[in-house]
């Protein structure tokens, strides 16, 4: 029901927002040629501004390269009557929505796209809607696209409705020219299958420069064959299966808040990655009641055990991982006490000698976004849930509460966006999902 809510709500903000950019687009034409496109600049500025604060140079020097791309072919393709039909607008509102994975921020781009062009072209106000449908729609057809046939679909689709916008604008009195209706409809259908090769192809490119991760690399990434996933399968099985359950755990919940659920769970699955160096001294991997633990001293645990995120760091540098796999890896245990170790110290220690808790800690930094700390809490929980003797749903419900709740207390959710109501959100479905997981079965005979 929550899903359906948010899913209604997005909807919503979509369609105020194509309203919106459908009136900025008439405000544009109706300034002139020589104001509309600065306008829209400042007005594209100021909204990039209010959403994106701290990365805007980043994202601004991204889009006008994006922009260029379109600015050139526009200028290149003025002197071919007709040829200026394959102008590949929706392919660059394709890439924006695929790279950034924001619906608004492609519809402006597509705003943007459209009336460079339209100016360009000598004020030409119907290719500019024209365009300007076809980037919207494309953008919609490959939101959250996770194959590469979903893309190519996309790009006919945007083909098709190009073409059919460009007869709904014809002139009456150019009806009756069935070759030039026949031309420029066709330029119109091959300028959107082209625009979704194009995106297909140079899309590893973009994903390159601009430092992005896109869904269709994440489910690439989430192919057990990889090389670290096969490793932790022969070395680490137990660090195998507790990262599966945190990338599910992590799925869910950030679908419950709206958050990149895909991101999550491959971030999940190599958060632990750096406990293959030293397998053996990780709880999940060692046999019944052994621990190497107990016969080294509680310092030289806290080494280990904290330096498994240096170690995955390390490794996934060598195997060339994208850097937000590698946040992941970082983040995923902020700067929490490695409590145990810390009791055991507490223990052992001599009288004359001061156990400090920053001692104990994990170097950080804490998770900067919304899905590393869900992972961080997903993988918190998923092993304190293991621990539990007879885990019935009111106990699961109280383990899953206190971590979160020591979580927030202990500021490791300090830098992150989630907000008390996510928190809330997260925790039902943690409880659900675990309580699932632990269900009970009767006794075959």
């Amino acid at each position: 029901m929550k899903r359906q809510v948010v899913a209604n709500q997005k909807f919503l903000n979509i369609a105020a927002f194509v309203i919106v950019a459908l009136f900025l687009f008439v405000i544009a034409y109706l300034l002139g040629i020589s104001l509309a496109f600065p306008t829209l600049l400042l007005i594209v500025f100021i909204f990039l501004k209010a959403y994106y604060q701290s990365k805007i140079m980043h994202l601004a020097i991204r889009l006008g390269l994006l922009l260029a791309i379109i600015v050139a072919t526009s200028y290149s393709l003025i002197n071919y009557p007709n040829f200026y039909y394959l102008v590949p607008v929706c392919a660059i509102s394709m890439l924006v929505v695929i790279l950034f994975g924001d619906l608004k921020l492609a519809f402006v781009m597509a705003l943007l796209c459209a009336v460079a062009v339209g100016e360009i072209l000598n004020n030409n106000f119907s290719i500019s809607i024209i365009f300007l449908i076809g980037g919207l729609v494309s953008s919609l057809c490959a939101w959250q696209s996770r194959h590469r046939a979903q893309i190519i679909k996309a790009g006919l689709i945007s083909g098709i409705i190009q073409a059919f916008s460009f007869i709904l604008f014809l002139p009456t009195n150019q009806w009756l020219l069935p070759g030039f209706l026949k031309l420029n409809t066709l330029f119109l259908l091959i300028n959107g299958i082209v625009s979704s090769f194009f995106v297909v192809g140079c899309l590893p490119l973009f994903e390159y420069l601009f430092g992005v991760l896109t869904n269709i690399s994440l489910l690439e990434l989430s192919d057990f064959n990889h090389p670290l996933l096969k490793r932790m399968i022969l070395e680490a099985p137990g660090t195998y299966q507790h990262s599966l359950m945190v990338g599910n755990l992590s799925e869910v919940a950030c679908e419950a808040i709206g958050a990149n659920s895909l991101l999550a769970r491959v971030g999940a699955y190599y958060h632990d990655i750096g406990k293959l160096e030293k397998a053996e001294y990780f709880s999940e991997n060692q046999a019944l009641n052994s621990s190497k633990h107990d016969k080294i001293l509680p310092t030289i645990s806290k080494l280990i055990i904290v330096g498994h995120v240096k170690d995955g760091v390390a490794l996934a540098k060598k195997y060339k991982l994208n850097p937000l796999i590698i946040d992941c890896i970082l983040q995923h245990h902020g700067t929490s006490l490695t409590y145990y170790f810390y009791c055991r110290a507490l223990e052992d220690m001599k009288c004359e000698e001061e156990i400090k808790e920053e001692g104990f800690r994990y170097p950080g930094p804490k998770p900067q976004t919304k899905e590393i700390a869900i992972t961080h809490l997903a993988d918190s929980i998923e092993a304190a849930s293991r621990t539990l003797d007879e885990p019935t749903p009111a106990r699961i419900e109280e383990i899953v509460r206190k971590i979160i709740n020591n979580k927030f207390i202990d500021g490791q959710l300090d830098e992150c966006e989630l907000t008390l109501k996510d928190l809330e959100r997260i925790a039902a479905t943690f409880i659900r999902v675990i309580s699932a997981m632990y269900h009970s079965r009767i006794k075959y005979p």
